[in-house]
């Protein structure tokens, strides 16, 4: 039944958007660790508003790959054994910065602090970084061969779509965790974060024109869609979403900023759904590639799945929005109390 690998293509893209938005703004915090935080105390604080929810953020991630794997296993099995590397040293950036998270205050000395401060800020980066490219290679397509195998290395994913896309995504998530900071701290930290949003916004767009004319004149399977009105509201949410990233950014509403940035992503998963339907993962070579029908699921696993979908996603989300209502507003500058948030 087409109707429910759609129906599933769109789910896959709905957890995506989630992992961008909310672990997003850690990978941020991460990048901007030495640009915001100019002393230890500092840098603690930066950990300290994220340390209640980062781990849970990163969940998105692992459901939007089991949800990979149940819906379209055979772009799963492509992508987890051709990206092997890719994805290895993406999973060791995500274990590093977790690892610094929990490791830095465990020991009162400041090489130990700083030492756990650089893997904290380099893996955020480069987590970012890799995630970018992984999506600029899937949006470009990849060589495939007829049993949709991918036919390549860990440099054949060092292409200027890839890289654009990693960069992009690099300035992206800087900037939403700027704006993250200008709502959970005060006084110089929260100037310096709403300065870095000043400046961060102008990049992600001009990063996005680029990468959105390297998209359409040099990836013609990526404009096929766009025949009519409608697509065209998923790239104007994008530019909807920057322009009141600039606005807010500028009178410093950190709450409708980050509202704002949310909005540029939805904008921007919508763009790579609508440029890449039905393909999830499109062959470079010119091959048919890994498309919504040739790579679903049976009927029976998908609405299965679905059922299960429409009743766990609503908790998901309430939970989520409850927990970030408690800890929502700025992050006391006291130190926390012995035994508490240990490792920030």
């Amino acid at each position: 039944m087409p109707e429910l690998s759609t129906i599933w293509f769109i789910l896959v893209g709905v957890l995506m958007l989630g992992y961008a938005v909310l672990d997003g703004f850690d990978l941020g915090v991460g990048i901007l660790h030495f640009v915001v935080g100019r002393s230890p105390e500092e840098r603690r604080t930066l950990m300290r508003t994220i340390g209640p929810v980062w781990d849970g953020n990163e969940v998105w991630l692992l459901t939007m790959g089991g949800a990979l794997f149940a819906a379209f296993p055979l772009v799963y099995a492509t992508v987890f054994s051709g990206f092997y590397v890719a994805l290895m040293l993406l999973l060791l950036a995500l274990i590093g910065r977790a690892v610094a998270l929990e490791f830095r205050g465990h020991v009162d000395g400041p090489r130990w602090q700083r030492a756990w401060d650089v893997v904290f800020s380099g893996a955020s980066a480069l987590a970012a970084l890799l995630l970018g490219v992984a999506v600029g290679n899937v949006a470009a397509g990849i060589p495939l061969s007829a049993a949709g195998q991918y036919e390549g290395g860990l440099p054949g994913l060092l292409t200027p779509m890839g890289l654009l896309t990693g960069v992009v995504s690099v300035a992206l998530f800087g900037t939403h965790g700027a704006i993250w900071l200008t709502i959970r701290t005060n006084g110089p930290l929260r100037d310096r974060a709403r300065r870095v949003a000043s400046l961060g916004w102008p990049l992600v767009a001009g990063g996005w024109i680029a990468l959105t004319a390297l998209a359409w004149f040099g990836e013609p399977h990526l404009r096929g869609n766009f025949d009519g009105l409608l697509p065209w509201l998923a790239p104007l949410t994008v530019v909807l979403g920057v322009a009141a990233m600039s606005i807010t950014t500028a009178r410093g509403a950190g709450t409708w900023a980050f509202v704002a940035s949310s909005v540029a992503m939805v904008g921007l998963v919508a763009t790579l759904g609508v440029s890449l339907y039905p393909a999830l993962l499109p062959d470079a070579s010119g091959g048919p590639g890994l498309t919504v029908t040739n790579s679903a699921s049976s009927d029976m696993s998908l609405g299965v799945m679905l059922v299960i979908a429409l009743i766990g996603m609503p908790l998901v989300l309430g939970y989520t929005a409850w927990i970030y209502h408690g800890f929502w507003g700025p992050e006391p500058a006291e130190p926390a109390e012995p035994g508490q948030e240990a490792g920030y």
